[in-house]
């Protein structure tokens, strides 16, 4: 059996959505984030050493990462399903959106969290304008223009097809949706895109997806 250990609200939830969309059986562990610091609980070391999620057991093997566990659930179990043909120009599309959404969509999203936190952070009277002046800086002259470049990439190429990978939904899709939705929440994704709005209203009414929600429990990014 698959065991995903889940954290409220995090990455986690993708695990799930492709374990619905692939049919197969599996149980959820969760684990709850720290109210102040919004970090995983110490438990979670005892599954990875780093502590994170998502991560799932299955069969005695550990796996972390999400785009290693997409990548092991697919060859395991797909049966041809979520994934283009191997040696087709859509399966090296589709291996690309799988590591694009953690290695570059994802670290600008972070950034801007970071440092938009940075400027409502109690700190010392005078140390506050310096520390709003350095985060504004760095967002406007590094994050934001990375993270509009990349929307507007991911705009351009869903107007060439449906999909990431092409024109059926796939795995790739799942791995997207994460660095999509997380972009919607807090960093300007809106109607001025609106191929990518689509995609989270398309994702967001397949039935696997709602299904995941009431396994995952309580999960703030699924919002048009």
């Amino acid at each position: 059996m698959i065991t995903v250990h889940h954290l409220n609200n995090s990455r986690s939830q993708r695990v799930l959505w492709l374990l619905e969309e692939l049919g197969l059986p599996y149980e959820v562990k969760k684990y709850q984030r720290d109210a102040k610091t919004m970090l995983a609980p110490p438990e979670l070391t005892q599954v990875h050493p780093l502590g994170k999620s998502p991560v799932i057991t299955d069969d005695g093997q550990t796996i972390a990462e999400t785009g290693a566990i997409v990548e092991y659930l697919i060859e395991r179990y797909g049966n041809g399903h979520l994934a283009p043909a191997v040696g087709t120009p859509e399966r090296l599309r589709w291996r690309y959106w799988l590591h694009f959404a953690e290695g570059s969509a994802m670290p600008p999203l972070l950034l801007k969290l970071i440092f938009e936190r940075i400027k409502v952070t109690p700190m010392p009277f005078f140390a506050k304008p310096i520390a709003k002046g350095i985060s504004n800086k760095v967002l406007a002259a590094m994050v934001e223009p990375n993270l509009k470049r990349q929307l507007d990439f991911m705009e351009a190429e869903l107007g060439r097809s449906e999909w990431f990978a092409g024109s059926e939904f796939s795995a790739a899709d799942i791995q997207m949706s994460f660095p999509v939705e997380a972009a919607a929440q807090r960093a300007g994704l809106d109607a001025s895109r609106p191929k990518l709005m689509a995609f989270l209203k398309r994702i967001h009414a397949r039935p696997a997806y709602r299904r995941a929600l009431e396994r995952g429990g309580p999960y703030s990014f699924a919002n048009d």
